[in-house]
């Protein structure tokens, strides 16, 4: 019988989010927003990356700094059409149905960030209770002592990260990449 609170594991939806940010600490009334949730969903059977996708997402109570811009690329013009955070969890709602899909990501910031940003914004959290930390899974299953980063862990699996460093789409993409890898030898070992 099927548990009313389990996933769905067709899919995972990989995601990383991008949130305004400042060299040393934020100018006063200012907090860390959500800019960008980079998506890409993994087909779980098949351990492919399908769809990728970038959701722009307009701050309310922060501004891109000159520091944010040079890290992630995103510059203020880049959300000036963008939609405010409850459109985007509306869309992952609507198009991925997130609440009842696995969400996975590169450590904890990314769940953090959207739990500290529906708390700010009084917003659903659009996940369901659980979260899948590609990063610890990783370290686990390599025997490390320490957690890698994204280009590290691609290093060490033979592969050359793409797109650009510290953009939510790229980096989703990069960690989709990893998790598939990861779950073919962990798949290949038990078979």
């Amino acid at each position: 019988m099927k548990n009313a609170m389990s996933k769905k594991l067709d899919w995972a939806l990989v995601i990383d989010v991008e949130s305004t940010c400042w060299e040393h600490e934020p100018p006063r009334g200012q907090t860390s927003e959500i800019i960008e949730v980079g998506l890409c969903v993994v087909d779980l059977q098949l351990l492919e990356r399908r769809e990728r996708r970038s959701i722009m997402v307009r701050p309310g109570m922060s501004e891109v700094s000159e520091f944010c811009t040079q890290l992630t690329g995103i510059t203020p013009d880049m959300l000036s059409d963008a939609a405010p955070l409850s459109d985007a969890l509306q869309l992952l709602h609507d198009e991925f149905r997130c609440s009842e899909r696995l969400f996975a990501s590169w450590g904890d910031y990314d769940r953090n960030q959207f739990m500290r940003n529906c708390r700010t914004y009084n917003l659903k959290y659009p996940f369901g209770p659980t979260h899948l930390n590609v990063k610890n899974l990783f370290s686990a299953a390599f025997g490390l002592t320490c957690e890698l980063g994204i280009d590290a862990a691609c290093a060490r699996l033979g592969v050359t990260m793409e797109g650009a460093h510290h953009r939510g789409v790229d980096d989703a993409w990069n960690v989709a990449r990893i998790l598939c890898l990861l779950l073919k030898r962990i798949r290949r070992a038990t078979a």
